[in-house]
């Protein structure tokens, strides 16, 4: 296995970008601000958390923003249940959304374990 030297490199950043992006697009004609404003912070987080915590050159320290990268990923996913109970999106929408998100947060997961051992 090659060795990662850059957070791009990592697909759950790979694949945080991608969810903040899909929040933006669905979120983009949203007039809930403060609702919008939440939602794609908190998106943001994900992929921002990981990026840092790699930056930091500690597996302890990267430990620590997984972690946060992770709850913020749960939040995500709250919010998207009250976007679908407000309408802000169609079920479908939601479902899948929140399907990434909890294969993100699963994989956030993995890669905490991984750098355990």
């Amino acid at each position: 296995m090659a060795k990662i030297e850059k957070f791009e490199d990592l697909k759950v950043w790979q694949e945080s970008r991608l969810l903040v992006s899909l929040v933006y697009e669905f979120m983009s004609t949203n007039k809930d601000y403060g609702f919008k404003d939440q939602i794609q912070r908190a998106s943001i987080s994900i992929m921002n958390n990981i990026a840092e915590g790699f930056e930091r050159n500690s597996d302890a320290q990267f430990k620590r923003f997984l972690d946060i990268a992770k709850a913020s990923c749960g939040e995500v996913r709250s919010m998207l249940y009250l976007a679908e109970d407000l309408k802000y999106i169609t079920v479908i929408e939601a479902e899948n959304l929140r399907n990434r998100c909890c294969f993100l947060s699963g994989s956030i997961s993995n890669l905490m374990k991984y750098l355990r051992k």
